[in-house]
């Protein structure tokens, strides 16, 4: 059965920084492309990040791009999102994405596999 755990979300003033990870489990980790996508009060689920299989590519929404860095562990079996200089706009819950063809150019049709999601919240 597999799972991705989400965890780090939690309330921070705009400006501020957080760290989400995503723990997986009951898949071959290094075989997937991860990633980040996000939902919104009222607004439909979007596209944040992702990383390839090794690491070695990753891909973000202009909306994160110098503000947001994915990463992977994949001894771990964990992918991470830091976020830095949050806004308001940006409240939502966050999701865990993992896509067995290993492409960045992640859609929401192409997703294997869903976490239930963190959520964020950003104060103003």
């Amino acid at each position: 059965q597999v799972q991705l755990v989400e965890s780090g979300g939690g309330l921070v003033q705009a400006g501020g920084s957080l760290r989400l990870s995503c723990a997986a489990s009951g898949l071959t980790f290094s075989r997937y492309a991860m990633g980040w996508f996000r939902q919104a009060p009222g607004k439909e689920r979007e596209f944040v990040a992702a990383i390839s299989r090794s690491g070695g590519t990753t891909s973000y929404a202009d909306s994160v791009k110098g503000r947001f860095t994915i990463s992977r562990d994949n001894a771990k079996d964990t992918v991470y999102l830091q976020m830095n200089s949050l806004n308001p706009e940006e409240t939502a819950v966050y999701y865990c994405a993992a896509d067995r063809l290993g492409t960045v150019i992640m859609t929401i049709a192409g997703i294997d596999y869903w976490g239930k999601g963190t959520l964020v919240t950003v104060s103003s």
